[in-house]
């Protein structure tokens, strides 16, 4: 047997390789089939090397490109000057008619070195006698070598692209060497260098295919790798991995630098605090996003504090300061009817330079398909200075001044908005005993010092400026505990919409009405897509709760006599009654029901804002108006475990102070807290005291609550707001109790 078939036969040395094949010991003489195969191979001959003077290679016509792309030949002729030649040309001998070389040598594979070498030597920056490194190839087809040569050739992959950029940064060479040494620009080596910077981990996964380019420059925005990490489990796992997604969840804990309070510190003074911006060299980002939101608001304060010290100094009785101040925030407060102050006659020429320079500019361009950037700039800060001489300050009586107040807050643009003198209701009358011809300089109002004076409340974000009060003092209701309560709330409501036809249907049309033509915003009471909403903090007996059982069986009800089938289902709704319809209606319409409170999203993210917060609780309180809604009728009693033993002893005090008077206060304002709770548990049982989270508006209205601030939201809502009226209404119990 001879060759690859050959086998050894049983008792001559045969042995069986690493796959299990069987083969022949060389030990005993014979070849085995490896050996036999290896000299059965031909070597290749490689084509020989040689340096030929560019004077003898000419171009072929063989060479198959035709068309220029990639770099050009004048970049590729200072890329030989710079790092010579680093690939050789394939050439072959030219031959006469009877075959014989002739000494030149042409190109088909190679031809924009050539021109790259030919252009050097027509600058006389190479010698035309200069030794090129050829490969001379002999026989085959001249096309099929200058085609294999351009097919073969494998680009560099992205990301070794960027580590090599990265390898010459850390090596010395700065980002416009590299971009000059390479033919691009200085901003593409920054985009490259920046990939090159995102988790080695993300680089493998891009490395095998595993996300693409798009998604793998969203993750640029930040250099907080274990940050990336966790965001790609994330979004690979959920499918939601859209390159904005991605960089959505990466600044979510961020502020634009477009947000207005960025705008109105300004990032030099936020970086010279020590404030870190992250950056997006793929995307307009409109610069980017600051990072350090507590330093932000930090700076937004202080700033504000300042700006309303200068304003103080004007004589102002009161000032507000907040970012901004909600729609209405000024009802009931009457405003002065102040002068606009005098423009120079300066001034008004600035005015009328500015008035024909726009004119004369709009004119120009009122044809053009699009203004020039430059252009509409221009235009832009003419209008904001033109703007700036309208809203001058107005010039108020000085009188007036010591008993009226100013609004401070931020503008869209980042600028500061002064709205001055609004007259509260209470500072309309003249304190008694005040001299009128006083001069307003020596009021109260001015000196920062004096007793009197209202201390300045500065708000960022609706936070106000933190105050000094005692730990077991009157504080807003734990957030915790408002959700709990508003869930009861909001099932109660539920299974009073549902039980109340007229209403459902009034408040279904409502919200109809709203989506179609006022585009209501989603955050409203009622959603009726109809999609239920689920209490993600709620009480312990929440689900034992006289609403949940009574919705729950309702909704077994209806589920035994309602069809599957989708087509069956049509048909009997339509053949049912109008008022097992409307009861039907109102059940479902009720499963909208939200009127929970939520934490509000200060950062512009995927939460509730704060406008959306109230929107929803007016709409809740309108709707329980509606159906009369009454929790304690509904079976809500405050108990140790839903209410009394969550807050404040002094909480505690003022709930049986308004359900039993004061002589049941002094019964247990002497005990512990647990003692005090129970007890107080004990004296609430059928009183149908509720908390103001839990009562209807009107209710809590008529308590006579101060509402200073002009907020919508009640107390239990205002975020530590106004601390002083909330002392004022603990007071005045005590007094008339005395009397």
């Amino acid at each position: 047997m001879t060759g690859v078939g050959w086998v050894a036969r049983e008792g001559e040395g045969s042995g069986f390789s690493r796959d299990g094949l069987e083969v022949e010991r060389e030990a005993f003489g014979r070849p085995s089939w490896r050996t036999h195969m290896a000299k059965a191979v031909q070597k290749i001959t490689l084509s020989r090397s040689r340096d030929i003077p560019f004077n003898k290679l000419v171009l072929s016509q063989s060479n198959v490109r035709r068309v220029k792309a990639g770099v050009s030949v004048e970049q590729l002729a200072e890329s030989i000057a710079q790092r010579t030649l680093l690939q050789s040309l394939n050439v072959r001998a030219v031959l006469d008619g009877e075959g014989n070389e002739t000494g030149m040598f042409e190109v088909p594979a190679g031809g924009r070195r050539y021109r790259a070498l030919e252009l050097l030597v027509k600058q006389k920056r190479l010698a035309k006698t200069q030794l090129v490194p050829c490969v001379v190839r002999e026989g085959g087809i001249a096309e099929d070598d200058s085609i294999a040569e351009n097919d073969e050739r494998v680009g560099l992959h992205p990301l070794d692209q960027f580590r090599a950029f990265q390898t010459l940064r850390t090596l010395g060479m700065s980002e416009e060497d590299i971009a000059a040494r390479h033919f691009v620009t200085a901003a593409i080596v920054k985009q490259r260098l920046r990939l090159a910077s995102v988790s080695p981990k993300l680089h493998e996964v891009y490395a095998e295919d595993g996300m693409t380019l798009e998604q793998l420059m969203a993750f640029s925005v930040t250099g907080d790798h274990a940050r990336q990490e966790l965001v790609w489990e994330n979004v690979s796992k959920s499918g939601y991995d859209e390159p904005y997604q991605i960089r959505r969840m990466l600044t979510e804990d961020t502020v634009r630098a477009s947000d207005k309070r960025a705008q109105f510190v300004g990032v030099a003074a936020y970086e010279a605090a020590g404030g870190g911006v992250l950056r997006d060299l793929f995307e307009r980002d409109d610069g980017g996003w600051w990072q350090d939101v507590p330093l932000l608001e930090r700076l937004v304060t202080e700033k504000l504090k300042a700006d309303a010290e200068t304003i103080a100094a004007e004589g102002w009785k009161w000032i507000e300061v907040a970012i901004s101040f909600p729609y209405g925030h000024d009802n009931g407060f009457r405003q002065l009817e102040g002068t606009p102050a005098d423009i120079t006659a300066e001034e008004q020429a600035m005015v009328e330079a500015l008035q024909a320079e726009h004119a004369k500019l709009e004119a120009e361009y009122q044809d053009a398909d699009e203004i020039p950037d430059e252009v509409d700039a221009r235009l832009g800060e003419i209008e904001k200075a033109l703007s700036a001489f309208d809203n001058r300050p107005h010039i108020f009586d000085a009188a007036d001044i010591t008993r009226a107040g100013v609004f401070v807050s931020i503008d869209s643009d980042g600028s500061l908005l002064i709205d001055r003198g609004f007259v509260r209701p209470d500072d309309e009358a003249p304190v008694e005993g005040a001299d009128a011809n006083a001069d307003p300089s020596d009021t109260d109002a001015v000196d920062p010092d004096a007793s009197s004076v209202r201390r300045t409340v500065i708000t960022v974000s609706g936070q106000p400026e933190a105050k000094d009060e005692e730990d077991d003092g009157i504080k807003p209701l734990p957030e915790r505990l408002v959700m709990e309560l508003t869930a009861h709330r909001s099932l109660a409501l539920r299974d009073a919409v549902a039980t109340n036809p007229q209403v459902a249907m009034t408040a279904l049309l409502h919200k109809l009405c709203l989506d179609t033509f006022q585009r209501e915003m989603p955050n409203g009471c009622l959603q009726v897509t109809v999609r239920q909403v689920h209490f993600s903090a709620q009480a312990s007996d929440l689900k034992a709760s006289p609403p949940a059982k009574a919705i729950d069986e309702r909704n077994k009800a209806w589920a035994a006599e309602m069809p599957n089938d989708e087509v069956a289902l049509w048909d009997w709704l339509a053949a049912l009654d109008d008022a097992s319809r409307s009861a039907l209606l109102a059940h479902c319409v009720s499963f909208g029901v939200n009127a929970l409170f939520e934490k509000i999203d200060r950062y512009g993210g995927t939460g509730v804002s704060a406008h959306g917060l109230r929107h929803r609780i007016d709409q809740a309180d309108r709707l329980a108006r509606a159906v009369n809604l009454d929790m304690a009728e509904a079976g809500w009693r405050p108990t140790v475990d839903n209410y009394l033993g969550r807050v404040t002893k002094s909480r505690i005090l003022e709930a049986v102070r308004e359900a039993k008077g004061e002589a049941s206060v002094q019964l247990i304002d002497h005990l512990k807290k647990n003692e005090m709770a129970k007890e107080a548990e004990r004296l609430l049982d059928g009183m149908g005291w509720l908390p103001e989270p839990l009562r209807l508006a009107e209710v809590a209205a008529a308590s006579g609550e101060p509402n200073t601030t002009g907020e919508p939201l009640p107390e239990f809502l205002a975020d530590d707001e106004d601390e002083a009226g909330e002392t004022g209404e603990d007071e005045q119990p005590h007094a008339v109790a005395a009397e």
